[in-house]
């Protein structure tokens, strides 16, 4: 949202449904949630809206992006035939293997009995993941038979996910890398690669999650990087799906796995992804809505580059208790202010009550620092994080901790 602010001339923003945070960048619309497609419609063709940047990946798969152009309202991000990339790890496993893109050797399981007998000729450790939306939540890292057999029932018997299909993956190894491009169902744009923090814990220990925090640039994957990572995977996907009929319009996200024979995808994303965006726009010198727009035209990146400060960026993820199985809501939330003198914070699971800030869902905020290193764009975003308290407060300490080290080494 502040990203689209910084764009000339200053645009009026408007936010559905929006939060306590938002609220301060942008008219917040309380009562229209991010996935109705008629009330998201309505709202823009009465507010005379010039261009909707749809956000949530629901939003996508529900078809928000189609019905707004139907109505010829402009709409940045794919189709919902496009958008299946996300929302249907199946149908991205085909397509890649469709595009000859490199990823993780997989099997499909379509029911518990299937599941079982697999597990028992299955190599460990192993991945299983929800075939469908799961708001980052639906992967599970399977260290024995017994974890998978404890895996396979969240899947098929207590159906947490609603699942029909999981992916059962190969386990990979190496250095995860986040490479988000803006796509004009011919052209790819890079911006600049980001590394996530999946795991609740430090030292990637515990269950997975939406994320707990991301630095970027990444030391090691410069401009000739970036490029062989557009030229093995995100060229590959937007031609494939272009022959397919579903050009793909908006964000290509590939979260990847660098290991000793190279890249490999590990999930895509259609949409800006967190914590990764939050560490990737505010470092981001052109102008946002510029770039989106041309995004909606085919072929309109041509010869388009993504200009970058040289600053560093680090966001913390600060989550709620209980997180990730479960989440805290309705604790009062202290220190934004004080926080906000350091560093950019934004919201995620906040709500207003009563004239105060409390909690209202899993993760709770972001705190983004910016430095002319990674060690002092770290201090100063633990330096802001450390200013705000709420109960049951959960926080990684070893953000971009690998990045301070290889810089100074």
């Amino acid at each position: 949202m502040r990203a689209l602010g910084r764009s000339a001339p200053a645009p009026e923003l408007l936010c559905a449904p929006g939060n306590a945070g938002i609220a301060a960048d942008a008219e917040c619309l309380p009562g229209v949630a991010a996935d109705d497609v008629g009330a998201i419609v309505a709202v823009a063709r009465e507010r005379a809206v010039d261009l909707v940047v749809v956000g949530p990946e629901a939003a996508l798969v529900a078809g928000v992006t189609d019905a707004l152009e139907d109505a010829g309202i402009a709409a940045f991000g794919p189709s919902a035939a496009a958008a299946e990339l996300e929302g249907s790890k199946a149908f991205a496993k085909e397509l890649m293997a469709e595009a000859g893109v490199p990823t993780a050797e997989h099997v499909l399981l379509r029911s518990r009995e299937e599941a079982l007998a697999e597990l028992g000729r299955a190599t460990y450790p192993l991945v299983l993941k929800a075939d469908g939306l799961a708001a980052g939540k639906g992967v599970i890292i399977c260290a024995s038979e017994a974890e998978a057999l404890e895996a396979i029932d969240v899947f098929f018997t207590e159906r947490r996910f609603g699942e029909t299909t999981v992916v059962l993956e190969e386990f990979l190894e190496g250095e995860e890398l986040s490479l988000l491009a803006l796509c004009d169902g011919e052209n790819v744009v890079a911006l600049a690669p980001a590394q996530d923090y999946k795991r609740i814990f430090d030292g990637d220990e515990g269950p997975n999650t939406g994320g707990m925090g991301s630095y970027s640039p990444v030391p090691g994957f410069g401009a000739a990087e970036v490029e062989e990572i557009l030229e093995a995977v995100h060229r590959p996907v937007v031609a494939a799906m272009a022959r397919r009929g579903r050009p793909f319009h908006g964000v290509l996200y590939a979260g990847l796995m660098i290991g000793a024979d190279g890249p490999k995808v590990l999930e895509f994303n259609t949409r800006f992804g967190d914590p990764e965006t939050q560490a990737v726009l505010p470092r981001l010198r052109s102008d946002l809505v510029e770039l989106c727009l041309a995004a909606r035209e085919p072929g309109g990146l041509a010869g388009i580059a993504a200009e970058f400060g040289e600053d560093w960026a680090v966001t913390l993820v600060l989550a709620s208790a209980g997180y990730p199985a479960s989440s805290s809501k309705g604790a009062a939330i202290r220190g934004l202010e004080a926080a906000a003198e350091l560093a950019e914070v934004t919201h995620a699971g906040t709500a207003a009550r009563d004239g105060e800030v409390v909690t209202a869902g899993g993760r709770v905020l972001n705190v983004t620092a910016l430095g002319a290193t990674p060690a002092a764009a770290r201090d100063r975003a633990y330096d802001a994080a450390g200013r705000i308290e709420f109960e049951g407060m959960q926080m990684r300490s070893d953000i971009a901790a690998r990045a301070v080290d290889r810089v100074a080494s």
